[in-house]
């Protein structure tokens, strides 16, 4: 499986443990080396969620995932620069949240809805945000279907 995330330096300055004066919460603080914890048993939740998705007719690409700061699209040079480094998809608030997960000892499976392109076309907020209502439904039905397996 080629599933992993792409950290720039640039995203360090997000790490949750900055916003909080919790001592006890900052010592359960994930490094970044075990984001995923137990990789075999990540390894068997992407499996089961891409065989729940192919049984109600939902493909799930595979891909890395890169982080960016935000809150802003990316520029067509970063987006060059994304792809050179091997990023297939980039995003902002993902990585921050699996690590605040994984700090709480939570297990994550993450997925993606892809709603920008990219940065060479002009793109509109509007524009991305007709692309996640249009993917809404798919979603829901394959969430639905993921944690109707949970119970």
């Amino acid at each position: 499986m080629r599933t992993q995330a792409c950290l720039p330096a640039v995203h360090l300055a997000l790490f949750p443990a900055r916003e909080t004066a919790d001592e006890a919460l900052l010592s359960r603080w994930a490094g970044l080396l075990d984001v995923r914890g137990d990789v075999m048993k990540a390894l068997e939740d992407a499996r089961a969620a891409k065989q729940v998705a192919a049984e109600i007719g939902i493909t799930l690409p595979e891909g890395v995932y890169a982080a960016m700061l935000g809150p802003s699209y990316e520029t067509p040079a970063e987006v060059a620069m994304l792809k050179v480094s091997g990023a297939d998809v980039v995003g902002m608030s993902t990585v921050p949240e699996v690590i605040a997960a994984r700090a709480l000892g939570m297990r994550v499976l993450g997925i993606s809805v892809v709603t920008n392109t990219a940065a060479d076309h002009g793109l509109s907020h509007d524009e991305v945000l007709e692309a996640g209502q249009r993917a809404a439904e798919r979603l829901e039905r394959l969430l639905t279907a993921i944690l109707s397996r949970l119970t």
